[in-house]
């Protein structure tokens, strides 16, 4: 079955798109086609996880809320090489200044995120659609939610995460989200991994799907590429595709 999958913090900062990225490439590399749509309008950016040059793009999310093209249009497949049998598929917003002044001036008609997101899944006969959502909670991440068969809340184990999280997993379980994980990332070394699981585990009564722990490699890769393929036998990479199974679950 077909699932629509949110990967979505309350705050940014704390690796949601590299999530996105990471699962998206591991679910492709089993065999399946996924789709990535950027919803992060105001501040994209996880084309640049994928290697994509948006100056080559003819099309955007942007041109398609604004009815200059159809979602296909918009869709680019950035399948990496290292990827074998499944496919990625995506649909990048604009990092052009003037469409994001645009978009956040003027707005867009919301309710075409939910027929895009039909006809892309359509379209391209897609096993998994991510959703990289925008940090914080506005009408376009409602409607993500509210849309998702699986939500990804991806969280740091610092205080503000904790109290942001709290908002956003309370608001999930009214939007009655049929599955719901938390990812705790960017872990110090010198944390306990079993007891911040746990701690998180009590605090939301809602199931952790990996603890990451913060990774050099991570940091020295620097956006330049998909960790999992560049490290795949990683223990990083190992708790993506944890990740990967519970949201495909």
């Amino acid at each position: 079955m077909s699932r629509i999958i949110s990967i979505h913090s309350f705050r940014g900062g704390t690796g949601k798109s590299n999530t996105t990225a990471n699962v998206a490439a591991l679910l492709a590399s089993e065999g399946h086609r996924v789709g990535v749509v950027d919803t992060d309008i105001q501040s994209p950016g996880i084309h640049i996880l994928f290697g994509v040059d948006q100056g080559t793009l003819d099309h955007t999310l942007n041109d398609y809320l604004w009815g200059k093209c159809s979602i296909g249009e918009a869709a680019h497949d950035v399948t990496p090489n290292e990827v074998a049998g499944g496919r990625i598929f995506l649909v990048p917003s604009s990092i052009k200044p003037a469409d994001i002044a645009r978009v956040m001036h003027d707005g867009y008609d919301v309710g075409l995120l939910n027929e895009g997101f039909r006809d892309l899944m359509e379209d391209l006969d897609l096993d998994a659609l991510l959703l990289d959502t925008h940090p914080g909670l506005n009408e376009e991440t409602l409607l993500s939610l509210a849309m998702s068969n699986s939500l990804a809340i991806v969280m740091r184990p610092d205080s503000q995460d904790y109290e942001g999280t709290s908002v956003t997993v309370s608001v999930a379980r009214r939007l009655r989200v049929p599955r719901m994980v938390l990812v705790v990332n960017k872990t110090p070394p010198v944390f306990d991994f079993g007891e911040v699981e746990e701690r998180v585990t009590q605090a939301y009564d809602c199931e952790v799907a990996a603890v990451l722990p913060h990774s050099d490699e991570m940091l020295v890769l620097s956006s330049e590429g998909i960790f999992a393929l560049r490290y795949p036998d990683h223990e990083v990479t190992g708790l993506y595709r944890k990740v990967a199974t519970s949201l495909m679950a």
